[in-house]
């Protein structure tokens, strides 16, 4: 058994505690994230094979065994720590290392009371703190209801609904006892996760900010490292060695986009005379949705006035765009893939104009996309913040669909491609001092 002068040390020395209980030596950059990670919140960015699990799980025990927090809390024994990520298989990476950090540490291991996999996988020590691994997914829906002194959220780069599972979420979660918050990521752009690191930057009474390069893990061999720098492109070798935010290349419209796009916004709103319209359908397939897009095309930038997203028959998606058509007028796009050459033929009262994915060997949806992106870099298009709920609980918005859309994304994008469809009627067009444009069949 460690002298008890030791375990009173460790207290306040996680690298005491790793070194002497836990028989393990964290590199440099670990040692800095053990010792300056005591903020309400803390974001590590690092490249792959840095040791973010490691170093967490270290965190975890050592917080866990002494019930790590502000001394008025104290009056209650409960103490819980919750590694969580976009998936429950995620969340058990770090969950199993601290499993393996205690196997065969024998003062350690006889702290821990019981292991358990069901429901959720969880420790439970013997002073009474456990510790969970969960999963983020449903925007946060299986972490309501329960209260924590500490909260790891791995990978949070890569959570498609950050700010939602965060700030409505999480932080309530944390209210209850001042806990602390960890955001542990290799970067993925520079998305939330990025934005978030820098307001924490700049408020340095709340947060701290480390970032990590793979080159600091001794145990990481020095050759392959070398060779990935040589052969890897710039961008990835940034990202994902140096632990830098670079833009993802493969991020169809990038953040800052979303974010101009959203603040530019008049919000949504019915017709108004003398504007012109034009609106945009992609088309439902199997478990898709059918959305439809408005846009006010007046000026510059294209305000997104109208959005239309459900799963129903036929007859209700031609009476949707009928209806959309007579409210609004202005030319109306259809997806035409497939089984849109049916529907272009059943609404042919309207005219619409029929827009097929697949056509010029597939470079046809390149080009649609490739004028949305552009759109948005140019400034020209608008839209307000949107969501809605779904039927099996599912919370959806616009802006999340776009920052999660990329060149080779197969499924959720079917309100980028109604927008999609809607910029591509205005493509090429220039902007000029109108007073009452003419209605946008007639351009």
């Amino acid at each position: 058994m460690a002298k008890k002068s030791i375990w009173r040390r460790c207290i306040s020395d996680p690298i005491l505690f790793a070194k002497e209980i836990l028989e393990i030596e964290p590199h440099p950059g670990q040692v800095r994230w053990l010792c300056y990670s005591i903020k309400p919140e803390n974001a590590l960015h690092t490249g792959n094979r840095w040791g973010k699990s490691q170093v967490q799980a270290i965190k975890i025990l050592h917080r866990c065994f002494f019930k790590i927090r502000k001394l008025k809390y104290n009056t209650t024994d409960k103490y819980e720590a919750v590694n969580a990520s976009i998936t429950l298989d995620q969340a058990k990476i770090v969950f199993e290392k601290v499993i393996k950090l205690l196997k065969g540490k024998r003062e350690a291991e006889a702290l821990v009371k019981d292991i358990k996999f069901s429901p959720f996988p969880h420790i439970i020590f013997g002073n009474d703190s456990v510790f969970w691994a969960r999963s983020t997914q449903r925007r946060g829906e299986y972490l309501l209801g329960h209260d924590y002194d500490y909260f790891n959220f791995d990978e949070v780069a890569f959570e498609p609904h950050p700010e939602y599972v965060v700030e409505q979420v999480i932080m309530m979660r944390l209210a209850d006892r001042a806990g602390m918050l960890d955001y542990i990521s290799t970067p993925k752009g520079r998305n939330w996760f990025y934005k978030k690191c820098e307001w924490l930057k700049t408020h340095p009474k709340s947060g701290y900010v480390q970032n990590g390069d793979t080159r600091e893990n001794p145990y990481i061999s020095r050759k392959y490292l070398e060779r990935k720098i040589k052969t890897l492109s710039p961008n990835k070798v940034a990202q994902n060695i140096y632990g830098d935010f670079v833009d993802d290349p493969d991020q169809v419209i990038l953040e800052k986009y979303v974010s101009e796009a959203t603040s530019k916004s008049w919000g949504l709103s019915p017709p108004v005379l003398g504007h012109t319209y034009c609106h945009g359908w992609d088309l439902a397939r199997k478990r898709t949705y059918t959305v439809g897009i408005t846009l006010d095309i007046t000026e510059i930038p294209y305000q997104v006035v109208a959005l239309q997203r459900f799963q129903r028959e036929w007859k209700d998606v031609y009476s949707a765009i009928r209806k959309r058509k007579k409210e609004y007028e202005g030319q109306v796009i259809i997806d035409s893939t497939g089984l849109g050459d049916v529907v272009l033929a059943e609404l042919s009262d309207i005219k619409p104009v029929g827009f097929n994915f697949g056509e010029r060997g597939g470079k046809a949806k390149s080009e649609l996309i490739s004028n949305l992106q552009q759109a948005h870099a140019l400034g020209q298009i608008a839209y307000p913040y949107i969501e809605q709920t779904d039927a099996d609980g599912e919370v959806w918005s616009l802006q999340d669909e776009l920052r999660n859309f990329y060149w080779d994304s197969k499924k959720d994008c079917d309100a980028v491609m109604a927008l999609g469809l809607a910029l591509w009627l205005v493509r090429g067009r220039v902007e000029k001092p109108i007073v009452v444009l003419p209605r946008i069949e007639r351009v």
